[in-house]
Formats: structure tokens, sequence, C-alpha cells
């Protein structure tokens, strides 16, 4: 195909949302509290992992390095949705868009592992509780996680080195919130056969097998459970997994229907709401599915809100002592 000159200067147009003035509004309000709920969320989770000690765990180590990756995930791409809805300005510079493409699938392919090491957490931690403090060592857990940053790099750069050798000639239209690979592949100008080939690849080594790894695990999670005799234990046993179970099913929920879905032009605006569902409500959920039927983080936010105030006062009392 033919191939165009200067690719580093194109601007690209992001279309965004199709709607009115109204549903302007009500999509920048929604997605702003959206944004706000999950960076503060994500960061409490983190904060807390840092703070408390007995949420030095690889569960909660593992939590936390979620968190992280959840942040880069709404900030890579709402931000300019947000500016965008705004001032009404979708313009996008070519490098912006490559850097935005490097970011979304590092925390997308990073958010992959982690939920996989956190299924095997549970699955030592209830399949094999004996050598549990031997098997997951802090050796072992930190080495999983940062494992899971280095693959998730090395693939978003690959992604970011195809999307930065694409060329368009015809039209720089994107029609998403964001450059998502899979819209610029029909846009460019370039022979996108090897580009096709590599997504392939990933969907099956880098989406479909972590999710067969989990489907796995749970499967001798819960093998393990029906075995205990106790109906307290099961139940003990099940809700340690079952904020991990959540995430995983609302991670994979809707991806699993974008790309089960038949391709026409009637589904873009579809398209646009699964990719914001799993890109910004997963994220801004997660703290609340990891909070709410957690009594550690529930215990570990009362004492360190507790502390705080212990701290404001004292510096309140030492401030303005009391006239004898």
């Amino acid at each position: 195909m033919e191939e165009c000159p200067n690719s580093t200067e194109i601007v690209f147009h992001i279309l965004a949302f199709s709607t009115n003035k109204t549903g302007q509004c009500l999509t920048m309000v929604g997605v702003l509290l959206m944004y706000l709920m999950a960076v503060l969320g994500n960061m409490t989770i983190v904060l807390l992992g840092r703070l408390v000690p007995q949420l030095h765990t690889p569960m909660y180590f593992f939590l936390s390095n979620l968190a992280i990756s959840d942040v880069i995930y709404v900030s890579v791409t709402l931000p300019k949705l947000l500016s965008i809805l705004l001032t009404h300005d979708h313009r996008m510079s070519f490098s912006a868009c490559v850097a935005q493409v490097y970011f979304f699938s590092l925390s997308a392919g990073c958010d992959m592992f982690l939920l996989t090491s956190m299924s095997y957490d549970r699955y030592m931690a209830i399949c094999k509780p004996l050598q549990y403090s031997l098997l997951m060592n802090k050796n072992v857990y930190i080495l999983m996680a940062l494992g899971s940053w280095l693959i998730a790099a090395i693939n978003a750069t690959i992604d970011a080195s195809v999307t930065s050798l694409l060329s368009f000639c015809f039209t720089q239209n994107i029609n998403h919130f964001f450059c998502e690979r899979k819209t610029l592949y029909v846009i460019t100008s370039s022979d996108v056969t090897s580009g096709n080939m590599l997504m392939v690849f990933q969907d099956i080594f880098l989406a479909c097998t972590p999710f067969l790894l989990i489907i796995v695990s749970y499967v001798f999670i819960i093998s393990t459970i029906l075995n205990i005799k106790s109906l307290k234990g099961q139940r003990k046993a099940f809700s340690s997994c079952t904020s991990h179970l959540i995430a995983v099913m609302l991670f994979y929920g809707p991806i699993i229907i974008f790309f089960a879905k038949s391709e026409s032009e009637h589904s873009k605006e579809l398209d646009k709401l699964l990719c914001l569902l799993y890109a910004a409500v997963v994220p801004m959920l997660n703290p609340f599915v990891y909070t709410l039927r957690n009594k550690d983080i529930l215990s570990a936010i009362r004492n360190v809100t507790k502390e705080q105030c212990l701290i404001i006062i004292q510096l309140f009392v030492n401030h303005f002592p009391t006239r004898p």
C-alpha cells in the first residue's frame, strides 16, 4: 500500500462520543467522577499497603501494584477525553498517540498478569496452606510483580513501535475516545498484516493464557473448598478470594464481550462504551471491591484515620495551648 512521509507530523482528530450538548455535559461529569474516584480509591489502597504493617502480605502487595497500574490505566485516556469534552479540541499529535498506545498496553497487560499472580496466591493460600509461607516468600512475590511489569513493558514497547511505523494518507479521524490500536489499523494506509498477526498472538498468549490460568486456579480452589467439612471453614476460605474473583469478572467480562461481538459500523458507539467500561469503570470499582468486604483494609482505614485525627488534635493543642 502507499506509504506517506512525515508521519510524525500528523495530527489526529479524536472523534470521541457522538452526542448532543446535554449528553456531552453528562458524559463529562460522569468521566470526571470516575477519574477522581479511580485515582483517589487506588492511591488510598497504595498508601494503606505502605503504611499498615498488617497489609504487608503477598496479596496486598499485588493489590498495591494493581492499584498503581489502574491509576496509569485511567490517567492515560480519561484526562484527554475530559479535555475534548470541555474544550472541544479533538486534536492529538502522532507522538502523543504512540505514547497513549504504550501506556494503555502497559497497564492493561500488567492488570492481566497481576490478576493471574493474585489467583496463584489464593491457590497457594487455600490449597497448600502449610507450604504457603515457604512458597510465597517475599522474594517470590516481588519477582512475580516485577515479572508482570517487565512482560507488560516489553509488550507495550512492541505495540508502540509497531504503531510508530504506521502511515496515514487518507484520514486522521479516529472514531474512538483514545488512540486504540485496532482503530488505528482501520485508518492506516500501511500494510497491517503483521500487526494483525501480532494482535492474534497477543490475544492468545497474553490475554487468553492468563485468563485460563486463573480459571484453572479457581477450579482447584473451589474443589479444595468443597472438601472442607466445616461449613464455617468453607465460607471463610471462599470469602478470602471473593474480592479477587469479582475483580477478574469485572475486568475480563467487557473484554470478552468486546472481542466476541460482530463487527459493524453500528457497533462503534458500543465499542467505545465497552472500552470505557474496562478502561475507567473497572479501575474505579476495584478499590470498592477490595475494601467493602475486606476486614483487614477496613480495619487499616479506621486505624490510619484514628492516628491522623490524633496527630491533628495534638498539633492543634500544641499550637493553641490551654490557658491556666
